[in-house]
């Protein structure tokens, strides 16, 4: 049985420093992976700064953040993938731009038709991806851009029918 959600949640909420982060954290997972998003409060100093120089502020203040921390993440990335059997990403998001850290790429199968080749194929022609790989990836965050509201209303779903059939009597007993 897949491990809950709420758990994960739960035990990465009370692993973490509390200092760490300003606000609530957000927790992204899958199959394969955990990522962890937490909030860093925007410097006091980028109140007073404009375009280039707020950039690199903030840029600055995410990798001191992201060395600062490196090993304590690893730690508890190390101890999270022993208990939960999946790899764990961090990342930060602030003044509304998240950088993520490290991320997991995950080779997935499909077959295509010509038709669906082709318009890989001219994603690639056009030079808005590098491979047939990259095309494909593009097409699902243009879709998943577009339709936000309807996949969280399906992942809400598909929790609750995790939820009832954990429930229910076991099949293998």
């Amino acid at each position: 049985m897949e491990t809950d959600e709420a758990v994960i949640i739960s035990w990465f909420t009370g692993r973490m420093p509390q200092d760490w982060f300003a606000g609530q954290h957000e927790f992204v997972l899958d199959r394969e992976e955990i990522a962890v998003v937490g909030v860093l409060p925007v410097p006091d100093a980028a109140a007073e700064a404009s375009g280039a120089e707020r950039a690199a502020l903030l840029d600055g203040h995410i990798q001191r953040f992201r060395e600062e921390t490196r090993e304590r993440r690893i730690e508890i990335a190390r101890e999270a993938e022993h208990r939960f059997r999946r790899k764990v990403s961090w990342g930060v998001s602030s003044d509304g731009e998240t950088v993520m850290f490290t991320t997991l790429s995950i080779p997935v199968m499909t077959r295509l038709r010509q038709q669906e080749r082709r318009v890989l194929d001219t994603l690639v022609a056009a030079g808005v991806a590098r491979s047939r790989s990259d095309a494909l990836a593009w097409c699902v965050r243009l879709v998943g851009g577009h339709t936000d509201t309807w996949l969280a209303d399906l992942r809400d779903a598909l929790q609750h029918v995790d939820r009832v059939r954990s429930e229910g009597p076991d099949v293998n007993a």
